[in-house]
């Protein structure tokens, strides 16, 4: 798959390595590991002890692909995985 910033809000985020780089809540800023599962609302990390759920809605991640990094509001993912392609398109849009 190939990755962009543009369409990196409706590609698959399992298996991404991401890190929190803001949230409300302030116990998952920082939080980093691997993307093993995804539903509307959250993301579910392997950090590496353990598996964390992240609320999408209220935090700002970077994706690592390939050696790229990308910063994605939750605000642009908090779809179901399987609805987001539909979904995120104005989000798409509005990416550079």
């Amino acid at each position: 798959m190939d990755y962009s910033n543009r369409n990196i809000v409706i590609n698959e985020l399992i298996g991404l390595k991401v890190k929190v780089i803001d949230s409300l809540d302030k116990k998952q800023k920082g939080i980093s590991g691997l993307v093993i599962d995804e539903t509307k609302n959250t993301l579910r990390v392997f950090d590496g002890k353990g598996v964390k759920s992240i609320v999408k809605k209220n935090s700002k991640f970077a994706f690592n692909v390939s050696k790229r990094r990308f910063v994605v509001r939750g605000e642009e993912i908090n779809f179901r995985p399987y609805d987001r392609i539909e979904k995120s398109l104005k989000f798409y849009k509005m990416r550079e």
